[in-house]
C-alpha cells in the first residue's frame, strides 16, 4: 500500500470520529491526522477527485473542506501542484518554540523563586526504600503527604511524572481507538492530545448544564468524562458534582484533573474532590507544578481498586518509576508550607497583569480569573493562531484559543498566563500592543493620547 492510500485509509477511520456536515468532518480529520503527525507538514494532500471518489465524498465537499483549512492556516494551495499541509499548532509545541522575552504560554509556575529551599543532604536525597530507586508507587513520605493533601476517598496515591502524565495513564486504561471522552469547550490541550493520540475523539459539553451532560451520556455513550473543578483555560471555578453522579449513574469513568484545585483566589475554597460522588470509578489527578515548580515533574494520581492496579502496570510499562530525587525535594519542600504565600503573590500578579492589559488592549475581553495561572482573553476580530506567530516576532510566547477545543474553535481566544514577575508582564503587554498594531488593529499609547 503506497503513502496516498494509507493517508486515505486514516482519514476514513477519522471521518466517522466527527460531526456537523461533511465538509466539516473532513477538515476535522485532516486536522487531527496532521496534529497527531499521521500527516507530516509539508505533505500533498490526494487531489480533491481522487479523495472524494476514495472517501464516497462529492468532490465540492472535498474543495469545501481543502478550503477551510487554507482559509485557517493549516494547508496552502500551491498553483498547479496541490494543496499542502503546513505546520500545524500542537499543544506539546508550546514548549519547543524557543527562547523568547516572556513566555506566556506555559500555564505553569515559571521558576522556583518564591520556595525556601532546605539545606540539601544529598545522600539523604538519594536514599528510597528500595535502595534502587525505583519504587513503582512512589516515596512512602510524600505520598502520604499528598493523600492528606487533596486525594478525596481513595487514599493511596501513585507519584506520576507531572499530571501529563496521570492524564496519558487514565487514557491507556480506560480508551480504545474509536471511542469518545465527554470534555468541556475549552478544555485543558494538553488532555486533548493524550486523547487524540488515543485514537479518541473528544466531544465537547458544557459540563456546568446538567441537562446537557445527562443528554451527552445518553447519545455519544462515552467511555470517560473528563472533569476540572478549576479549569484550564478559563480559570473558573465550577461545582461539578452533578457530572460525577450522572456519570456514576451512567457506569462511565471519570477523569477528574484537579491540577488546579489548590489554585484559588479572593478566599474561595477549593472544591472537593468528585470521587466523594463517584467513588467506584474515579480516577483523580493532581499534580504539583501549579504551587511548587513544573521542572519538578512530580503528580499524582488515585483510584479505587482494580483500577489502581491497572494504572500501576501502566506506570510501570511507561517509565518503571518517578524520579526519586524529585519526589523527596518536593516533600522537604511541601513542609515548609510555601503554598499560602503563593497563592498571595500570584493574586497580585493576576490583579497587575490583567490591570495592564485592560490600559495598553482596552478592546480584548475576558473574565477575571477566580483561579488557575492564566487569563482566557477574547481578541475581536483575531485569528489567534496567526496572531501568536506575530507576537513571537515581538519576543512573547502565547497559547492560541483551538489548542483548547475539542473541534478547533476558539480561534479569537489567547490563553495567556500572569505567573511571569510584573516587571516581565508589563513588557509581555507591551510587545502584545505592538503585535496588535502589526496586524492592523489600534492600541492606545501608554499615556492615554
Amino acid at each position: 500500500m503506497g503513502r496516498e492510500e494509507d493517508l486515505v485509509t486514516l482519514v476514513r477511520d477519522r471521518l466517522r470520529l466527527h460531526q456537523g456536515t461533511a465538509s466539516r468532518r473532513l477538515a476535522g480529520a485532516l486536522t487531527d491526522l496532521a496534529q497527531t503527525g499521521a500527516i507530516a507538514p509539508g505533505t500533498r494532500l490526494p487531489s480533491e477527485r481522487d479523495l472524494a471518489q476514495a472517501v464516497g465524498l462529492s468532490r465540492g465537499t472535498v474543495a469545501a473542506a481543502f478550503n477551510a483549512l487554507c482559509e485557517e492556516g493549516l494547508c496552502e494551495r500551491r498553483h498547479g501542484s496541490g494543496t499542502y499541509v503546513l505546520g500545524v499548532p500542537t499543544f506539546g509545541g508550546l514548549l519547543q518554540g524557543g527562547a523568547v522575552l516572556a513566555d506566556l504560554s506555559t500555564s505553569v509556575v515559571p521558576d522556583p523563586s518564591h520556595l525556601t529551599v532546605p539545606p540539601l543532604d544529598a545522600a539523604a536525597l538519594m536514599r528510597a526504600p528500595s535502595g534502587h530507586g525505583y519504587d513503582a508507587m512512589g516515596d512512602s513520605r510524600l505520598r502520604a503527604v499528598l493523600a492528606a493533601l487533596d486525594a478525596g476517598p481513595h487514599r493511596e496515591i501513585l507519584v506520576t511524572s507531572g499530571a501529563q502524565q496521570g492524564i496519558d495513564l487514565a487514557a491507556r486504561v480506560l480508551l480504545r481507538p474509536g471511542d469518545r471522552v465527554l470534555a468541556g469547550d475549552p478544555a485543558y490541550g494538553g488532555a486533548l492530545s493524550v486523547f487524540r493520540r488515543a485514537g479518541a475523539l473528544a466531544v465537547p459539553v458544557d459540563l456546568a448544564d446538567p441537562d446537557a451532560v445527562r443528554d451527552a451520556l445518553a447519545r455519544h455513550r462515552p467511555a470517560a468524562v473528563y472533569a476540572l473543578p478549576v479549569d484550564n483555560p478559563t480559570g473558573r471555578v465550577a461545582d461539578l458534582r452533578h457530572v460525577a453522579e450522572l456519570a456514576a449513574a451512567a457506569d462511565v469513568p471519570l477523569v477528574e484533573d484537579r491540577t488546579l484545585a489548590p489554585v484559588v483566589f479572593d478566599g474561595r475554597t477549593p472544591p472537593a474532590p468528585l470521587a466523594l460522588a463517584h467513588p467506584h470509578g474515579t480516577v483523580t489527578v493532581g499534580s504539583l507544578s501549579k504551587v511548587l515548580w513544573g521542572g519538578l515533574r512530580v503528580g499524582w494520581l488515585t483510584a479505587p481498586e482494580p483500577l489502581l492496579a491497572r494504572l500501576l502496570e501502566a506506570k510501570l510499562d511507561a517509565d518503571l518509576a518517578t524520579s526519586a530525587v524529585s519526589q523527596r525535594l518536593a516533600a522537604d519542600l511541601l513542609d515548609g508550607d510555601p503554598v499560602p504565600a503563593w497563592l498571595a503573590e500570584l493574586a497580585r500578579r493576576r490583579d497587575h497583569f490583567t490591570a495592564a492589559l485592560s490600559a495598553r488592549l482596552p478592546s480584548w475581553t475576558w473574565s477575571r480569573p477566580q483561579g488557575g495561572l492564566s487569563v482566557w482573553a477574547r481578541l475581536p476580530g483575531a485569528d489567534t493562531d496567526r496572531f501568536a506567530a506575530v507576537a513571537r516576532e515581538q519576543g512573547v510566547a502565547v497559547a492560541p484559543g483551538s489548542l483548547f477545543s475539542p473541534d478547533g474553535r476558539h480561534r479569537d481566544r489567547l490563553r495567556l498566563s500572569f505567573a511571569l514577575p510584573p516587571a516581565l508582564l508589563d513588557q509581555a503587554v507591551a510587545a502584545l500592543a505592538r503585535a496588535w498594531e502589526q496586524t492592523g488593529h489600534r492600541a492606545p499609547h501608554p499615556d492615554g493620547r
